[in-house]
């Protein structure tokens, strides 16, 4: 059982949007830094309010086997764990500060496909995950929507919470808000997607990427440097880093494993991705899946590198592959 204590919690929660509440009426919650009131109705970057907007909430099994246990269809795709489990609770958040080109999410990132949600109900739908069997309340794509998704929490630990948090984000963070989650987050799970500046200005339109990514995840693993896991090796606490190989970047793939094990740890749990696909805006040069060899490149040099744990995928994914979601439907994701 997840070893809870309500009162930090609600403690750290009432800190945090103390601190954090200034930003419904001039928003600098992230590096885009538009400055828009809220309040008012006036969307920068990630065109949402002060509400968040909720494309999907269910039970997830396409996550790492230590947030998501395994399903049949992930058992024969050798993507499992040796529990079967309920899955992760997942929450996705419609909008995005970072707007990937090639987003497989890109009907809720880009199209805003979701619904408003006041918090009382966003509670309601946590508690929900929790009564279904979730092994943890995944928040997907948080950042823009942390103000409405600390109001959730704080009713949702009221009325009975006590399941990990996970802050599952894009890694275009600013550590000074992260630094105010402390104490709230029990696992990190942010992408580190760039090295390159060229690439990341090409690509998600933020050329400083990586000057915030890596001061915000260095800011995590100061938090929680160690994943702890339960006796069915479901993770409680800590700091999962996922890299997604582009195709024809391994070599800033490299980068950013050589920056991990020189600035972090090579005891720090890696995910490296090969589910690229080539969805909405893609550029010609990567429309095409990670091809097997650029992606063994990039895991034999974590193991090079000494990583002590290392999530893979099989490789490469067809086109149709289950990881593709369709939000437009009721069940976006196959294995539903």
């Amino acid at each position: 059982m997840f070893d809870i204590n309500i009162e930090k919690k609600l403690e750290a929660i009432d800190k945090a949007l103390t601190k954090l509440s200034p930003h419904e009426e001039e928003c600098h919650l992230c590096p885009r830094e538009c400055g828009v009131n809220r309040i008012k109705g006036e969307k920068g970057f990630c065109q949402t309010g002060v509400q968040a907007i909720v494309s999907h909430f269910g039970l997830h099994f396409g996550e790492e086997p230590i947030l998501s246990g395994h399903s049949d269809l992930l058992k024969r795709k050798g993507l499992m764990h040796t529990a079967s489990l309920a899955g992760s609770g997942t929450i996705f958040f419609a909008g995005c500060n970072l707007k990937c080109l090639y987003c497989q999410n890109y009907q809720i990132s880009w199209q805003q496909l979701g619904q408003s949600m006041s918090s009382e109900k966003l509670a309601s739908a946590i508690l929900k995950l929790q009564a279904q069997g979730a092994l943890n309340i995944n928040l997907v794509s948080p950042t823009h929507m942390i103000l409405p998704i600390l109001k959730a929490l704080k009713i949702a630990y009221e009325q009975g919470l006590k399941l990990p948090v996970v802050y599952n984000s894009g890694g275009y963070e600013k550590a000074e808000i992260i630094e105010h989650l402390d104490g709230i987050i029990d696992i990190y799970l942010p992408d580190f997607k760039y090295f390159s500046c060229i690439l990341s200005k090409k690509l998600s339109h933020s050329p400083d990427y990586f000057q915030y990514a890596s001061t915000a995840i260095k800011e995590m693993f100061h938090q929680l440097p160690s994943v702890i896991l339960d006796n069915k090796g479901v993770a409680q606490k800590g700091l999962i880093i996922r890299h997604l190989v582009i195709p024809g970047n391994a070599s800033d793939s490299m980068k950013i494993l050589e920056w991990i094990a020189q600035n972090l740890s090579t005891s720090q749990c890696l995910s490296i991705m090969s589910q690229y696909q080539p969805c909405f805006q893609a550029p010609p040069e990567i429309q095409m899946t990670v091809s097997p060899k650029e992606y063994k490149k990039v895991v034999a040099k974590a193991q090079s590198l000494g990583f002590e744990t290392l999530f893979i995928q099989p490789e490469p994914f067809a086109r149709d592959e289950h990881l593709i979601p369709d939000f437009t439907q009721k069940k976006p994701f196959k294995w539903n």
